[in-house]
C-alpha cells in the first residue's frame, strides 16, 4: 500500500467519523419519533437506488426512529397491466380504474411490489411487515368522487393501532395505497395521500416524500433554485401564485394538509440522490425542501 493509498484510507475514516458526528444530535433529537417515508419515484426502479433507499430505512430503524414507509408502484401496475392485454387509461392524470384494473392493481401493489419491499429490508437486517389498508382496518376508502373514474378513492379514516402496536415493537410496517370501502370494495389511493393522511393520524415528526424533483423549485427548469425552506404559509401562497404547479401541486398540498393536522415537518426531496433520506434528515443543511407547520417555524 503507497503513502497515498493510506493518506486516502485516513481520510475517509476521518470523513465518516466526522458524518456519525455530525448525525449525533439529530439522532438524539428524533430517537422514538415517527417518520413516514413515502417511497417511489426512481429511487424504486433503479436497483442501486433501491438498495440505498432500503439501507436508510434499515439505518433509521438501527438508530432508534421509528420508520414507516408508504408506497405506490405505477410502472409495475402499467407493466403487469400490459402483460394481461389491459388498456391503461388516464383523466386528469389520474388512473381510470375499472373492476379488472383494479384486481390488477390490488395484485401488483400488495402481492409483488409491497412484498419485494419487505424482502429487501428484511434482507438488510430489518423486520418489516407488509400490510395494506385492508389490514386491521388500518385505513378506509371513499370515492374520490370524479366522475368515470372508477375505483380510486380518498381516505376516509385510519386507525393507526395496528402500526403503533408494530413500531412500538421494532418492526418496520411497509404500507401500499389499497383499501376497502364499508362495502369491502377496494379502491386505488394516491400514495402521497396515504402516507400524509398516516403521518398526520400518528402525528409524526415528519413526512418524506421521495420524488423525481430536487424539492420546490423558484424556476422549475433551474435545479440552483431550490427553495429550502419554507412554512405553511408561504408554501400556500407558492401554489397560488403559481411557482409550485403540474405534479407537484398534489404534493405540496398533502404536505400542507399534514402539517395543518400536526406533523411538525414535510420534506420533498429528490429521490434519485443516493442516501437522500439520510442526507435530509441527519445534516445542517439538507437535500430537498422541508415545509415547517406554523408552529413550529
Amino acid at each position: 500500500m503507497t503513502v497515498n493509498d493510506s493518506e486516502y484510507i485516513r481520510q475517509a475514516e476521518a470523513t465518516r467519523v466526522r458524518v456519525l458526528s455530525e448525525a449525533l444530535p439529530y439522532i438524539q433529537q428524533f430517537a422514538g419519533r415517527t417518520v413516514v417515508v413515502k417511497y417511489g419515484g426512481a429511487a424504486m426502479k433503479d436497483s442501486t437506488l433501491k438498495d440505498k433507499v432500503i439501507r436508510d430505512i434499515v439505518f433509521l430503524s438501527c438508530v432508534g426512529l421509528r420508520p414507516i414507509v408508504v408506497h405506490g408502484g405505477g410502472p409495475e401496475i402499467n407493466s403487469w397491466l400490459d402483460k394481461l392485454g389491459i388498456e391503461p387509461q388516464f383523466k386528469n392524470g389520474l388512473r381510470v380504474t375499472d373492476a379488472a384494473t383494479m384486481d390488477v392493481v390490488e395484485m401488483v401493489l400488495v402481492g409483488r411490489v409491497n412484498k419485494e419491499i419487505v424482502a429487501l429490508i428484511n434482507q438488510a437486517g430489518g423486520l418489516a411487515v407488509g400490510l395494506c389498508g385492508k389490514d386491521g382496518n388500518l385505513f378506509t376508502a371513499r370515492p374520490q368522487g370524479q366522475e368515470g373514474i372508477g375505483f380510486v378513492g380518498e381516505v376516509s379514516n385510519v386507525n393507526i393501532k395496528i402500526l403503533d402496536t408494530l413500531a412500538s415493537n421494532g418492526y418496520i410496517p411497509v404500507v401500499s395505497s389499497v383499501a376497502g370501502d364499508e362495502t369491502g370494495q377496494a379502491y386505488n389511493i394516491n400514495a402521497d395521500t396515504v402516507a400524509g393522511e398516516i403521518a398526520a393520524a400518528l402525528g409524526a415528526e415528519k413526512l418524506i416524500l421521495l420524488t423525481d424533483t430536487s424539492g420546490i423549485l423558484k424556476d422549475y427548469k433551474d435545479p440552483s433554485t431550490l427553495i429550502p425552506k419554507v412554512d405553511i404559509r408561504e408554501a400556500r401562497e407558492l401554489i397560488a401564485n403559481g411557482i409550485v404547479s403540474g405534479g407537484m401541486i398534489p404534493k405540496v398540498s398533502c404536505c400542507v394538509r399534514s402539517l395543518a393536522q400536526g406533523v411538525r415537518a414535510a420534506h420533498i426531496i429528490d429521490g434519485r440522490i443516493p442516501h437522500a433520506l439520510l442526507l435530509e434528515i441527519f445534516t445542517d443543511v439538507g437535500i430537498g425542501t422541508m415545509i415547517l407547520g406554523s408552529q413550529f417555524t
